[in-house]
C-alpha cells in the first residue's frame, strides 16, 4: 500500500541532488508533489513525464522562494490546484563559501535569504492551508554543520542551524493543530556539491565518519517520506541526523 496516497506535497529546492531524491520518494509511495525551484534542468521535462506516463503527478513550479509574493502565490496556486497540501519539504538551499574576514555582505544575506527566509516564506502560506485541515506534515533539510559548524561555512551553518529553531518554534505553535514539523539534518551527501572535493579532502572527511561513507540521497529522502507519513504521527519538534554518525 502506497504510504503517502491522495496526498499532495511541496518540496522547494526539487530539481536537483537531495531534493530530487525526496520529490521521487514521495511520489512513489503514493503523493502528488509540485516541486518549487529556481530553475529545472534540461532533463526534468522527462522526468515528469515518465512519471506522468506512470500514472503519477510531478509538477514543476519556477520560483525563487527568497521572494516573498512569488512564493505565497505559488504556494497558493497549488493548493487551488490540487485542492489541499498535506506535506511541505523545505530543501532549498545553497552555499557561498568563505572564511569570515573575506566574506561579503551579499554572500552573507544570499545564503541566509535562500536557505532560511525561504523556509519561513513557504512555511508560513502553507500553515494557513494546513491549519484549515487541521492536519499536514512539515520537513525542513538542514545539516549537520548547523550541529558542529564548518570553517568557511559561518553563513551556511548559521541558516541551517536556524532552520532547528524556527522547526522547534513552529512545531510548538501548530501541535494543537493536529500539524507536525520537524528537521533533517544531513551528513555528507553525495551530490553536486560534494563531487568537487579534492582527494585530500575526502579523506578527511571519511575520517570524520564512523561509516567510513557518505551518504546517498536516497537515504535522506527515505527518512523524509517517514516523517512524511502517519507512521511518523507522534514525532514533532524533532531534529534528526542522517549522518553515519559522525555527530554522536
Amino acid at each position: 500500500m502506497e504510504l503517502l496516497q491522495n496526498n499532495v506535497a511541496i518540496v522547494t529546492g526539487g530539481a536537483r541532488g537531495i531534493g530530487r531524491a525526496i520529490v521521487n520518494e514521495l511520489v512513489m509511495d503514493g503523493a502528488q508533489v509540485a516541486v518549487l525551484d529556481l530553475s529545472f534542468p534540461d532533463d526534468f521535462p522527462a522526468y515528469v513525464e515518465n512519471h506522468r506516463a506512470a500514472g503519477r503527478t510531478v509538477k514543476a513550479v519556477e520560483v525563487d522562494v527568497t521572494n516573498t509574493a512569488a512564493t505565497e502565490a505559488a504556494c497558493t496556486a497549488v493548493a487551488e490546484e490540487f485542492g489541499r497540501i498535506d506535506i511541505l519539504v523545505n530543501n532549498a538551499g545553497i552555499t557561498r563559501d568563505r572564511l569570515l574576514p573575506r566574506m561579503t555582505e551579499e554572500e552573507w544575506d544570499t545564503v541566509l535569504a535562500v536557505n532560511l527566509k525561504g523556509a519561513f516564506n513557504t512555511m508560513r502560506v502553507v500553515t494557513r492551508t494546513m491549519v484549515r485541515q487541521r492536519r499536514g506534515k512539515i520537513i525542513c533539510i538542514s545539516s549537520v554543520v548547523g550541529l558542529i559548524g564548518n570553517a568557511g561555512q559561518s553563513n551556511y551553518a548559521a541558516s541551517k542551524a536556524g532552520l532547528f529553531g524556527l522547526t522547534k518554534s513552529v512545531a510548538k505553535e501548530l501541535a494543537s493543530r493536529g500539524i507536525n514539523v520537524n528537521c533533517v539534518a544531513p551528513g555528507f551527501v553525495e551530490t553536486e556539491m560534494t563531487a568537487t572535493l579534492q582527494d585530500d579532502q575526502r579523506v578527511a572527511l571519511l575520517n570524520q565518519i564512523p561509516f567510513k561513507r557518505t551518504s546517498r540521497p536516497e537515504e535522506i529522502a527515505g527518512i523524509v517520506a517517514f516523517l512524511a507519513s502517519e507512521k511518523a504521527a507522534y514525532i514533532t519538534g524533532q531534529i534528526i541526523a542522517v549522518d553515519g554518525g559522525m555527530t554522536m
